[in-house]
């Protein structure tokens, strides 16, 4: 079925841990060639890159800073040499930082939650984009979240207005860019088991998420690899651009 992504060459920001990992990881499973971006976990991008290469597919590893333009210049302009091109663009680097009440959100706190969610992608975007036109087509999934539609969890008020952003721009870039046979969707998880969790969300709180979640479980990061395989297959999603898939167990309808 997702034949077709043998050979392909795919860019995952935020590739080391989470669902990055495991979307990479999807896409050696299909023989991708897989560039696997990480700022500071170097350690965990090598291992995901030994997976991708042990289950049948090409990786390297890309280090970064997704919060500035020099490094995402570099890492981008590594990938393609290094991979000969970039057909898909995975942009998944993000992080929900720390709760905090809205009020009591620090100027510096914003900047950054705001930096690494959403003008991130932005600065991603800016240069694959190019490459895409110049070899006339190219895919474009953003990582989004179920809080870019709904209220968001307790004290999240700035992640949340982050990846709306990244939500409403994925339905701009879809429109803009469809000429140029370049396709742009999200993902939208909801509430995934990945150390974004583990970081800021105690025990007691996530037992109380979780009871919110219709399908009574919380979601792993493998749960979340389907949809992505799915926006990168032509054969599958050739006519789906600008869409959203939601991977939360129900929690959108609650």
């Amino acid at each position: 079925m997702f034949g077709e992504l043998k050979g392909r060459c795919v860019l995952i920001t935020g590739a080391s841990t989470g669902i990055g990992a495991a979307v990479a990881r999807g896409f050696g499973r299909c023989g991708a060639r897989v560039g696997v971006h990480y700022n500071k976990s170097r350690e965990q991008a090598e291992a995901v890159a030994e997976d991708v290469r042990a289950a049948g597919g090409e990786a390297l590893t890309l280090q970064g800073d997704v919060t500035v333009k020099d490094d995402v210049r570099r890492f981008v302009d590594e990938a393609a040499s290094s991979l000969g091109r970039i057909d898909v663009l995975i942009n998944n680097a993000g992080d929900l930082v720390k709760r905090v009440p809205f009020e009591e959100a620090a100027d510096e706190l914003i900047d950054f939650i705001m930096a690494l969610n959403a003008r991130s992608v932005v600065t991603v975007c800016q240069q694959v984009l190019p490459h895409f036109r110049t070899q006339g087509g190219g895919n474009v999934i953003n990582t989004t979240s179920v809080a870019a539609r709904q209220a968001g969890g307790p004290d999240t008020s700035i992640y949340t207005a982050s990846k709306a952003f990244a939500q409403g721009l994925t339905r701009f870039l879809a429109r803009q860019y469809a000429p140029h046979r370049i396709r742009v969707n999200a993902v939208a998880p909801g509430l995934i088991l990945t150390p974004l969790q583990d970081r800021n969300t105690a025990p007691e709180q996530l037992e109380a998420m979780t009871r919110g979640v219709p399908m009574g479980r919380v979601g792993q990061p493998e749960d979340c690899v389907g949809a992505y395989l799915f926006l990168a297959t032509d054969a599958l999603s050739g006519y789906v651009t600008g869409a959203t898939i939601d991977v939360n167990g129900g929690l959108y309808l609650s």
